[in-house]
C-alpha cells in the first residue's frame, strides 16, 4: 500500500459572515466524507483548506457595518472554524493567514519571483472607479453584466458562467456601496497572462477527468483566448504588494488562494483532488494549474464540483444575508441529520433547494427508522440475554438472503465512496436501505422471542442483527460520524472500520454492549 498521502483540498470559506448550509452542501461535508472513507480504508489522506482572509467581501462587510476589516475577518473566521467542527468536518490543515508565521512574506515573495521571471507583467487597463466613494472598484465592490453571458456579475469572475473578467469590461458597472455608475479610469496593475501557458493547460485538461460542465468551460476558455488575470489591485485591504512601483496595491485574493495552495501542498509529490463550487472553476482549472505547471509542482488530479444550494428560490449568499445558517441548523437538527440531509441533496449537476421541512424529514428518518430498530435490538438483548451477546451463530428467517444482499451493499457503498465514482447521495440511499432491511428482518423474526423452551433461533436472530449494527457503524461513519461513533463504541468497537463486508459479524459472545441513554443518531 502506498505511503504517499492522498491530498484533498476544499475551497477556503470567506469570513464575511457565518457558515451557512450551502457551504456544507458544497465542498466541506463531501470532502470530509471522502477523507473518512479513505482513512477507514487504511489509506493515508490529508484534507486541507483555509480561511480566505483577504477577500474583497470582507472589506465590503466591514464598510457596510462600520467595522475594521481585521475585526470582521478574525471574528467570522473563528465562527466558521467552530461551525465546521460542530458539523464534524475535520481538516488536517486549515490555513489561517492571520495566524500563519511567514504567510504574508510567502505570498509576496511568490509574486515578486513571478514578476522577476516575466510570468507576471504590468499592464495599463481600464478599471471602474466610484467618484462619490473615492474608491477603485474590483471584486465584490463592483457589479455589472458579465461580458460573456450577460448575467449579473461581480468583478473578477462571474458566478453564473465562471468566466473571469477584468472589472473594466463589465457591462454597466456600478458601485455596490452607493449604486453609482462607475467611471472607467486607466490604471496600471500586475497581470498573469494565461495564454502563455496555453499548451501546458491544454495538456493538463486533456489528462484530468472532469465533469462535462467543467470540460465545456475549458473548451470555451481555450476557444476565446485565455485571460490575463489581474493579480494586484489598488486597495487598502489585503497582502501588500512588494514589487517595485506597485507598493500601494494589494494582492488579488485569487492569486493569494493559489499561493496558499502552494504553501499547504509544499513538498508533496502528488496532486490534490479539489472540491469547489462551480463559481470557483476558473481559479481551480486555469490560474492554479498554470502556476503549478510553471513552478514544476504537482497539478490537481481530479475535481469534485458542486452547483448552488438555493433557499426560497435564490442561491444562498453570505454577503446578501440570504441563507440558513449552519449553527441554527446544527442546533435544530444535529450534525447527523444535517450531514445526511445536505449529502442526500448534494447539488451536483444541478442546483438544489433547501427547505426546513425537508431537513426535519431527514431528522425524522433517523428518529423514526434508524434509532427505533437499534433501541429495540439493545432492549431485547438486555431483557432476554442479561445484556450480553449470546453464544449463537447469526441466523434467523431470511438471514442468508439478507447477508448476501448486505455483502453486495458493502461493494456498492465502496463504489459510492471511492474517489473515482464519488456519490454521497447514493451512499445515503444505501445506508437507509440497510436500516430498512434490518428492520424488516427484526419484525419477521420477533415471534421467535415467544417460542417456548428453544431460544436458539431467537438468539441467532439477535446476533444477526448485532452483525448488521456493527456493519452500519462502520459503513455510516463517513456520512454521520457522530452517531456512527456512538454506535461503534456501544458495541465495543473503535470508530472508522473499513467499508467492507468484514464488519458484518456479531461481537464476541459475552460482550456487553453499552448503548447511550439518549439517541444513537441525531437527537
Amino acid at each position: 500500500m502506498t505511503t504517499t498521502p492522498i491530498r484533498i483540498t476544499a475551497t477556503a470559506p470567506v469570513p464575511n459572515g457565518e457558515l451557512h448550509v450551502g457551504h456544507l452542501a458544497g465542498p466541506y461535508v463531501a470532502a470530509d466524507v471522502l477523507r473518512r472513507f479513505l482513512r477507514s480504508d487504511g489509506r493515508p489522506v490529508r484534507l486541507s483548506s483555509g480561511i480566505d482572509h483577504h477577500h474583497t467581501a470582507v472589506r465590503l462587510c466591514a464598510l457596510t457595518q462600520g467595522r475594521k476589516a481585521e475585526e470582521v475577518a478574525d471574528g467570522y473566521g473563528e465562527s466558521i472554524t467552530v461551525d465546521l467542527q460542530r458539523a464534524g468536518v475535520e481538516f488536517d490543515t486549515l490555513l489561517q493567514p492571520a495566524r500563519e508565521p511567514g504567510y504574508r512574506s510567502h505570498v509576496q515573495d511568490l509574486l515578486t519571483r513571478l514578476h522577476a521571471d516575466g510570468t507576471v507583467v504590468a499592464r495599463s487597463r481600464l478599471l471602474p472607479y466610484c467618484r462619490p466613494c473615492e474608491r477603485w472598484l474590483h471584486g465584490v465592490l463592483v457589479t455589472g453584466g458579465c461580458p460573456y453571458c450577460g448575467a449579473t456579475s461581480d468583478g473578477n469572475v462571474c458566478r453564473s458562467c465562471a468566466r473571469p473578467n477584468d472589472c473594466g469590461d463589465l457591462l454597466r458597472p456600478l458601485c455596490v456601496l452607493c449604486g453609482t455608475p462607475a467611471e472607467l479610469r486607466r490604471h496600471r496593475r500586475l497581470y498573469l497572462p494565461l495564454e502563455a501557458h496555453r499548451e501546458a493547460l491544454l495538456d493538463h485538461w486533456a489528462a484530468t477527468p472532469m465533469a462535462p460542465r467543467l470540460s465545456l468551460l475549458c473548451e470555451q476558455m481555450a476557444r476565446d483566448g485565455l485571460a490575463e488575470v489581474a493579480v494586484s489591485h489598488p486597495a487598502d485591504w489585503g497582502v501588500e504588494v512588494t514589487v517595485p512601483g506597485f507598493e500601494e496595491q494589494r494582492v488579488d485574493s485569487r492569486f493569494e488562494a493559489a499561493a496558499a495552495h502552494l504553501l499547504t501542498e509544499e513538498g508533496q509529490r502528488e496532486g490534490a483532488l479539489q472540491f469547489f463550487g462551480f463559481d470557483h472553476a476558473h481559479l481551480r482549472l486555469a490560474l492554479l494549474p498554470a502556476l503549478l505547471l510553471h513552478l514544476g509542482r504537482p497539478v490537481p488530479v481530479g475535481h469534485q464540483v458542486n452547483e448552488p444550494y438555493r433557499y426560497l428560490g435564490r442561491r444562498m449568499s453570505t454577503g446578501q444575508r440570504h441563507a440558513v445558517w449552519a449553527l441554527d441548523a446544527l442546533t435544530e437538527a444535529g450534525s447527523d441529520a444535517l450531514r445526511r440531509h445536505v449529502l442526500s441533496q448534494r447539488p451536483v449537476g444541478r442546483p438544489t433547494d433547501f427547505t426546513l421541512e425537508e431537513l426535519d424529514r431527514s431528522r425524522q428518518v433517523l428518529e423514526e427508522e434508524w434509532n427505533p430498530w437499534l433501541v429495540r435490538l439493545f432492549a431485547t438483548l438486555r431483557e432476554d440475554c442479561h445484556g450480553a451477546v449470546p453464544d449463537a451463530a447469526p441466523g434467523g428467517a431470511g438471514w442468508t438472503d439478507l447477508h448476501d444482499r448486505l455483502t453486495v451493499t458493502a461493494a456498492e457503498l465502496r463504489t459510492a465512496y471511492r474517489p473515482e465514482s464519488f456519490d454521497p447521495r447514493r451512499a445515503v440511499a444505501l445506508l437507509d436501505e440497510v436500516v430498512r432491511l434490518a428492520t424488516e428482518f427484526q419484525l419477521v423474526n420477533a415471534p421467535e422471542r415467544d417460542r417456548a423452551g428453544d431460544r436458539s433461533r431467537h438468539h441467532a436472530a439477535l446476533t444477526a442483527q448485532l452483525a448488521v449494527a456493527r456493519a452500519l457503524a462502520a459503513w455510516s461513519w463517513p456520512v454521520m460520524p457522530e452517531g456512527a461513533t456512538r454506535l461503534a463504541r456501544a458495541l465495543g468497537d473503535p470508530p472508522g472500520a473499513p467499508i467492507t463486508p468484514t464488519p458484518l459479524t456479531p461481537p464476541r459472545p459475552g460482550t456487553r454492549p453499552t448503548p447511550p441513554t439518549g439517541p444513537l443518531f441525531a437527537f
